[in-house]
């Protein structure tokens, strides 16, 4: 069975992921692992010679609580949505998130995290800043990234973006077996620009190897790529955008704090991040 990380400060925004991981799971036929993390404040201990230890204490046994108090209002969301069967695991942890998340990937075998986002800061600190060297570059799995205004609703068109590189295939077929489970169509998006390396020839070849999935290949010649993934976005109806790391460089590139404004304020899709292989 696969195992969907899902990590909640159980917040607005979280809780609204949630509804997609619960979704997302029955899809693929996965189960939950809800990861919760705190830090406890560092204090020096000549300041507190006799009670440090119980302050450590005390704040761990308040997160617990507030642990054990917000897990049946999750449980509560998923027997509304008729989903009670989605097995669901806990894990509460103390130290980093990043820390604690990339462990918990490798220490339940994960194969997917699904994570809430509030805004365009949320978006740029997360392509852009340290966490994209801990989730998206070193914890080695896709990761799905949902804006707080984008409710959940079925999956009908999933947008791909892609540089025609041999590597792209098989994120393409990992895609389409997804797709399948949904009844999903992929569009499959190249913005061509004046610069381009690719071919006709090797565009010609991905129609004709794919002719048989439901799958769309587009085009389209521009110098403009965010504006265009934008416009790809919203006049094809994509539900889910998936985009590969083929580097940093690119994900910094695409992911600056304007177009994660864009994206997450003005078209609110989930943006689905696979690693190449």
């Amino acid at each position: 069975m696969k195992r969907i990380l899902f990590p909640t400060d159980f917040s607005e925004a979280a809780t609204n992921a949630f509804v997609h991981a619960l979704e997302f799971a029955k899809i693929v036929k996965a189960e939950l692992v809800l990861l919760h993390t705190f830090e406890i404040p560092v204090y020096d201990s000549q300041f507190f010679p006799e009670n440090y230890a119980s302050i450590y204490s005390s704040i761990e046994l308040a997160k617990f609580e507030m642990f054990k108090d917000e897990i049946p209002k999750l449980r509560a969301i998923a027997a509304e949505r008729n989903l009670e069967e989605i097995v669901i695991k806990h894990r509460l942890m103390d130290g980093d998130l990043i820390y604690n998340l990339r462990n918990a990937v490798e220490e339940d075998q994960i194969d997917f995290v699904i994570m809430g986002t509030t805004g365009a800061s949320d978006w740029t600190k997360f392509f852009t800043g340290s966490n994209t060297n801990s989730v998206i570059s070193e914890v080695n799995v896709p990761v799905l990234c949902v804006p707080i205004d984008a409710p959940y609703k079925r999956v009908k068109t999933i947008g791909f973006t892609t540089r025609y590189r041999d590597k792209d295939k098989e994120v393409l077929r990992k895609i389409l077996k997804i797709a399948k489970k949904t009844d999903a169509k992929v569009k499959s998006l190249y913005v061509k620009s004046s610069d381009t390396d690719v071919s006709d020839a090797t565009i010609k070849e991905w129609e004709k190897e794919f002719e048989n999935e439901n799958v769309e290949f587009l085009v389209l010649p521009s110098n403009e790529v965010k504006e265009t993934i934008l416009d790809f976005i919203l006049y094809k109806d994509i539900d889910i955008l998936t985009t590969i790391t083929h580097k940093r460089s690119f994900l910094e590139g695409l992911f600056d704090s304007s177009f994660s404004k864009k994206i997450t304020k003005e078209v609110s899709v989930p943006v689905l991040v696979m690693h190449e292989k």
